[in-house]
């Protein structure tokens, strides 16, 4: 096959993804039709059953999708010449996220669907272990460098740092009156105080 068929292939699978997205936010993975998401992506039922062959198998490519984004950025955080920083930012980046409902409606939809679906929950634990690892790769780095003065392992330190990201989407869902735009300074004054504050 051609580069350029093997673009447009691929080109057409993402957007069957970003529609699948959009509708699973908006409007629950449930009550979303096959032919919503076809009509959100200007496709016809055949197109989208030429790359999945259903909804969950939609919905297990979007999480899978989000596997490697984590993935990648993990990676380049750890380029960075200054890994405090490069934490920081990352919350920073964090927030940027949860203000927009899109992302924040379809994370705390596939949270649901965890619960009830095995295969669902797989997936969601392996993108899990990968943000820790990463995250715990970083608070390596950093107290390599004499960053952090923690009397927490590495390890409980990333675990705690996952959980703030999980309790800022969860605030985000049940206080409309939160904006995590606004919440940028406080989060990272929650993250150092982490790395660096002392057990009592």
């Amino acid at each position: 096959m051609r580069p350029a068929n093997l673009q447009q292939r691929e080109a057409r699978r993402q957007a069957l993804l970003d529609a699948a997205a959009r509708c699973f936010a908006e409007s629950g993975f449930v009550a979303t039709r096959t032919a919503d998401i076809c009509l959100q992506a200007e496709m016809s039922a055949g197109n989208l059953f030429h790359y999945f062959s259903n909804k969950q198998a939609l919905l297990l490519a979007l999480i899978s999708r989000e596997g490697q984004q984590i993935e990648q950025a993990m990676a380049e955080l750890l380029l960075e010449a200054d890994p405090l920083a490069a934490l920081l930012a990352f919350f920073e980046h964090v927030c940027q996220l949860a203000q927009d409902p899109q992302y924040t409606g379809l994370a705390l939809e596939i949270a649901a669907l965890s619960h009830r679906d095995p295969q669902v929950a797989q997936q969601v634990r392996h993108n899990d272990w990968l943000l820790r690892q990463g995250l715990a790769a970083l608070v390596q780095r950093a107290n390599q460098q004499g960053q952090i003065h923690s009397a927490l392992g590495t390890e409980q330190i990333a675990g705690w740092l996952a959980a703030l990201i999980d309790g800022l989407f969860t605030r985000v869902a049940v206080d409309p009156e939160f904006h995590p735009a606004h919440q940028v300074q406080v989060l990272q004054q929650l993250v150092l105080h982490l790395l660096q504050g002392h057990s009592t």
